[in-house]
């Protein structure tokens, strides 16, 4: 953890001036808390989209936007209204450690990488994508078998997993922890390019925003604006590997052999084709992920901002 001595800047500031001063450290433990504050709301928000997409994404089942709609209706008629929720625990359990190291991380990069300025991105828009891909690699690493606990729960019913806690029991005794990890490359090759691209478009349409308004502050519907042009891209870039880590991730519960990136790629285009197989379900993504993401950035900033104002972590 550096503790150097860093200026803090509003997110609208291209550098030089300043409004106090923390160190890197306590600038850390607020990124923690903005974070973590960001995942829950935006998780929450899209939770009974989210197990819809996933509940098509394991399968080989015809989807479209009418079929997500009847699975949402029908889970509704039989379960009751909070089955929408269904696993949203484990994910709370998941995107509260995950985005707030996720968001600590890229501070962290930022700093490390010299673009925590607009004219520092501007100058160094590689550095700036590397800063979002890596703080997405290093929570993604640190949190992987909580999201498969979350993807288990999410397709199956209440009997077979009552809780995060039985999840982890069960695959312990039955499947090995080494299944814990199990599409976890999937998952990282695929986290690179949306992690990256997302941080990496925000930062320049707030980068755009500042030259445009010469420095007017970004109004929170602006920030949820570019979150969820920054959503829309890193989702498209990175869709086809989702695919591939669920259906690895709960091939022990649908009886499929799913073992390796190469297998499951060919499994689902022989059986399902490439555009219906690959990208089930984008649709959907292109409707939840904007507005989860948008969600996000807009809770991290304000949060972070708020907090840096009033230097909670100086007292």
């Amino acid at each position: 953890m550096y503790r150097s001595t860093v200026s803090i800047k509003s997110d609208e500031e291209k550098g030089g001036h300043t409004s106090g001063k923390v160190t890197v450290s306590k600038t850390f433990f607020s990124s923690l808390i903005a974070g973590a504050s960001a995942g829950a709301v935006a998780k929450t928000t899209i939770a009974p989209l989210d197990r819809t997409k996933i509940n098509f994404q394991i399968t080989n089942k015809h989807y479209s936007l009418k079929e997500a709609l009847q699975f949402i209706s029908h889970s509704y008629r039989t379960s009751g209204f909070l089955s929408l929720w269904r696993g949203n625990s484990a994910t709370m359990a998941r995107i509260i450690p995950y985005a707030s190291i996720q968001f600590a991380a890229h501070e962290q990069w930022k700093h490390i990488l010299h673009v925590e300025t607009f004219a520092e991105r501007k100058a160094n828009p590689g550095k700036s994508f590397i800063a979002g891909s890596l703080a997405g690699v290093v929570s993604t690493t640190c949190t992987y078998p909580l999201d498969l606990a979350r993807a288990r729960m999410a397709v199956t019913h209440k009997e077979m997993y009552n809780s995060l806690l039985e999840v982890f029991i069960k695959i312990w005794k039955t499947e090995g922890c080494a299944t814990l990890y199990r599409g976890y490359t999937p998952t990282l090759l695929g986290v690179i390019p949306y992690s990256g691209t997302s941080f990496f478009t925000y930062e320049t349409l707030k980068r755009l925003h500042s030259e445009q308004t010469n420095d007017r502050a970004v109004h929170p519907t602006e920030r949820l604006i570019f979150g969820a042009i920054a959503g829309l891209l890193g989702q498209s870039a990175s869709y086809p590997l989702d695919i591939v880590r669920r259906r690895m991730q709960t091939a022990s519960l649908t009886g499929s052999e799913y073992h390796t990136i190469r297998s499951t790629c060919t499994k689902v285009i022989s059986d399902e084709g490439f555009i219906r197989g690959l990208y089930k379900g984008l649709s959907l993504n292109w409707i939840k992920g904007p507005i989860a993401v948008g969600i996000s950035f807009t809770t991290f900033d304000l949060t972070n901002n708020f907090l840096k104002r009033y230097q909670f972590f100086n007292r």
